[in-house]
């Protein structure tokens, strides 16, 4: 079957076809090839190569380690698409959004977009979603060949490029560390704190504050070293453990930040539970989570969809969370939000 282009589909009159105009309202919506272009040139760090400079695209590939000729194609394709720029034949530059890819952007934008690792394989997990819309399962097992946890268990590559993508945009984590007055805290404990990013924070701001982060057992040694390296490995105790188990007692805060939403409600409300009996009568438990529905309907349909195909997860509203840390036995006592669109709900035990 040949393939055509946009310009065989008109009539003799020269007026677009059915076909045209059809494909003039779905292309935006439907086009996989730039999408894929783009997670390909991050991939390949082609802005960190290129640098400032203009660069021939056979030295391009020299240094990616790619085909000339199929990384022209690619370039140029992007270059029409407003990703980079060809000032001269066969040789291209850096532009505005193609800068958002160097590796040592704030956005962390590369980390995300990188099909070698958790970023772009998230996205790669979406070639399951008919299976997912037919069954109400996690496509991701099916791509992939095993749950989405068992999976990240099984490939310390993937699991520790999974914390680092979580781990990225710096002023996203100080959001959700700010978005909390933790001043009458003692003893905080980050329930699947992943490298301890989140409680990097709350120590450096709080001098007065010790702390506990629970994750499996290679995510806290990767966290021990990471609050090592910044001196705050010594106020800190290191739980390496599923949280499903009994968690470590004692601390005055339970924080799980953006841990709820990667579950389903009955997986969800056994680790608030697992919180608020470690909490015991007068500690808190403190979920992090994105703003609901009304802040931006896009945004959550999104990433409803997106948390269904990885892991079964679900996105909520603040009267969703309310109703399950009251299945767990936990009360919402103050719930708002931060100015970078967290959404902290703020949880003491109910009475008997």
């Amino acid at each position: 079957m040949a393939v055509t282009s946009a310009e065989e589909h008109h009539d003799e009159q020269g007026r677009p076809s059915a076909w045209e105009a059809a494909w003039a309202v779905l292309a935006p919506v439907t086009d996989l090839v730039t999408p894929m272009a783009v997670r390909v040139a991050a991939s390949l760090g082609l802005t960190d190569l290129m640098g400032g400079d203009t660069v021939p695209v056979e030295e391009l590939a020299r240094r990616s380690g790619a085909d000339a000729d199929a990384l022209g194609r690619l370039l140029r394709h992007l270059a029409c698409r407003g990703v980079f720029t060809e000032p001269e034949p066969g040789r291209f530059a850096v532009n505005g959004p193609a800068a958002l890819l160097a590796s040592g952007h704030p956005s962390g934008m590369r980390v995300w977009l990188d099909l070698g690792g958790f970023g772009g394989q998230m996205d790669v997990a979406f070639t399951g979603l008919l299976h997912t819309v037919r069954t109400g399962r996690p496509a991701w097992e099916t791509v992939f060949g095993a749950p989405f946890w068992d999976y990240l268990a099984a490939n310390p590559q993937m699991s520790a490029s999974f914390d680092a993508t979580m781990a990225v945009g710096a002023d996203y984590v100080a959001d959700a560390a700010t978005g909390y007055d933790w001043s009458g805290a003692r003893h905080v404990v980050d329930v699947g704190g992943g490298t301890g990013v989140l409680l990097a924070e709350v120590l450096r701001a709080n001098p007065g504050i010790r702390a506990t982060l629970v994750d499996l057992p290679e995510t806290v040694e990767r966290g021990r070293r990471y609050l090592a390296e910044r001196g705050l490995d010594t106020r800190c105790e290191f739980a390496g453990q599923s949280f499903f188990d009994p968690l470590p007692a004692g601390g005055d805060v339970y924080v799980l930040r953006r841990v709820v939403h990667d579950w389903g409600d009955d997986d969800a409300r056994l680790i608030l539970r697992r919180c608020a009996d470690a909490a015991g009568r007068h500690g808190r438990v403190v979920m992090i989570e994105s703003r609901g529905a009304g802040d931006d309907p896009a945004m959550f349909a999104e990433m409803n969809l997106r948390m269904l195909v990885l892991s079964g997860g679900r996105e909520r509203t603040a009267e969703d969370y309310a109703a399950l840390a009251a299945r767990a036995g936990l009360d919402v006592a103050a719930v708002h939000s931060t100015a970078l669109g967290h959404l902290i709900l703020d949880c003491t035990p109910l009475g008997p």
